[in-house]
């Protein structure tokens, strides 16, 4: 149920691979996810439906954690009790992750890209790792192998909860044998009552970390050093500029050419990166990475561990994903929807490309930035930019006004503090304010699209706009 997400999607083409018959159901199921469905030969329906379920009769549901109490199917599973049913974590669990050695991904923000740069690190080191990850990468080719059993199975963590009927954390499911924990900070408002309430799902995956494993953390965020130390298995720390960790980022650059830094075990030089990938966040994912995919295959050894491949990693679709890179008007896609995420997207971006204008449009979508919890801290984020162009507030019918982000007054705030702004009352106004912008003259810019959603289609629009008119040298109407 709910086969359509990316997480649902790609775990049912692993359990396809996995020698299971599987089927699902969606709202809406459109490509492309429904052409990768159909290749791998998982048919999919387009609604819920009690009678078609019962018809079906699977010999197991998978609920996903978009489905809740009133959905047809999830009624009646409930009151004829006829089939039994499981959370996707559960599920993975049970198929797959019981009885492998799991490096688990965690951490508010950075997990589909150090997801990604672990599965293919391990695959460049020539094992055959299993993984999951929660996105579109382009290295690996693909977001959903099984890999050999007898390799590590690579999988993103979400601290979101499972399903309507279990609300632990999807990674309390995954049986950690590595723990990667990027960062700590407050977000999910609609799950979390507060920072203290995160720390503290954080600290149960901890608790599941076998005496034999390790946990990879980064020692520069103050949350994560609170959950320090864990006596029970051994930890091994990650940071910039520092001689009290186990891994240190040293000597990072950043420029029009890219980014360069070196990474340090125990104080010995363990490799030196040029790569195209933007930002220090990138090189800290990149270091957890590494070491957690060296202490996989070298854990007596770890910095024997080859790194040449990070040269060559080209992300994950939607994470500063240049749609336009070339021309006086560039266009970025980002699906960053928390402050710190915007704000280091931003300040790489402006490293990246000294001298232009710097646009930001952001639309408050996910179920915490539609909110007013972490408005100020999103209005000091989006002050790394010249200009700001808020979309409307998604869903905004279903919160009331004292808790919803006001976009009035966040651009009110941005003007007092000397950037362009503007709170637009739809999609269709930040295109069309992106549009004039892209034709005035003179125009030498990035446009920075943050949203873990479509924008209503306009970033791909404006994308084409742009190319429309750096084609023919002329403004485009």
């Amino acid at each position: 149920m709910g086969i359509a997400g990316t997480a649902m999607g790609n775990a049912a083409l692993l359990l396809r691979a996995a020698g299971h018959d599987v089927s699902g159901a969606d709202a809406g199921v459109y490509p492309p996810m429904s052409d990768v469905l159909a290749a791998a030969g998982i048919r999919f329906f387009d609604g819920y439906d009690a009678d078609r379920l019962r018809t079906h009769a699977p010999d197991l549901v998978v609920v996903g954690n978009a489905q809740s109490r009133g959905n047809p199917e999830v009624e009646w599973l409930l009151e004829s009790r006829a089939i039994p049913y499981r959370s996707l974590p559960a599920i993975l669990h049970e198929t797959i992750l019981a009885h492998r050695r799991n490096i688990v991904v965690a951490g508010t923000h950075g997990k589909t890209t150090t997801t990604a740069l672990t599965a293919y690190l391990l695959r460049e080191a020539g094992a055959d790792p299993g993984f999951l990850i929660g996105g579109v990468p382009q290295d690996p080719p693909t977001g959903t192998h099984l890999g050999a059993a007898t390799a590590p199975f690579v999988i993103e963590g979400d601290e979101y909860d499972s399903a309507f009927f279990d609300k632990r954390s999807k990674f309390i499911h995954y049986a950690p044998h590595v723990a990667v924990l990027n960062n700590l900070e407050f977000d999910h408002a609609d799950i979390f009552r507060d920072l203290e309430d995160v720390k503290r799902t954080f600290s149960h995956f901890l608790r599941i970390v076998p005496r034999n494993g390790f946990v990879v953390w980064n020692a520069d965020d103050a949350n994560l050093r609170a959950l320090m130390p864990v006596p029970w298995t051994s930890a091994v720390s990650v940071g910039v500029g520092r001689d009290d960790v186990d891994v240190c980022i040293a000597d990072f650059v950043e420029g029009p050419g890219g980014a360069s830094f070196a990474l340090r075990w125990r104080g010995r030089e363990w490799a030196r990166i040029a790569w195209a990938m933007p930002g220090l966040f990138n090189a800290r994912n990149a270091a957890m990475a590494a070491t957690a995919a060296a202490l996989a295959l070298y854990p007596e050894s770890p910095y024997a561990f080859d790194l040449s491949a990070l040269a060559s990693f080209r992300g994950v679709r939607r994470r500063q994903d240049v749609r336009v890179g070339e021309g006086p008007c560039l266009v970025i896609e980002d699906f960053g929807h928390h402050p710190t995420a915007i704000r280091e997207t931003l300040v790489s971006l402006r490293a990246r490309w000294p001298g232009r204008r710097l646009i930001a449009a952001f639309e408050p979508r996910s179920n915490t930035a539609r909110t007013c919890v972490l408005q100020a801290a999103f209005a000091d984020a989006l002050r790394e930019a010249d200009a700001v162009l808020l979309g409307p507030v998604s869903r905004a019918d279903k919160l009331g006004e004292a808790e919803r982000f006001d976009t009035v007054g966040v651009a009110k705030g941005l003007r007092e503090a000397g950037r362009d702004a503007l709170a637009a009352e739809s999609s269709e106004a930040v295109f069309a304010a992106l549009c004039a912008e892209a034709e005035r003259d003179g125009a030498y810019a990035v446009v920075v699209f943050f949203s873990n959603g479509s924008f209503d289609g306009i970033i791909a629009r404006f994308a084409d706009f742009v190319r429309e008119r750096a084609a023919t040298g002329e403004r485009v109407s």
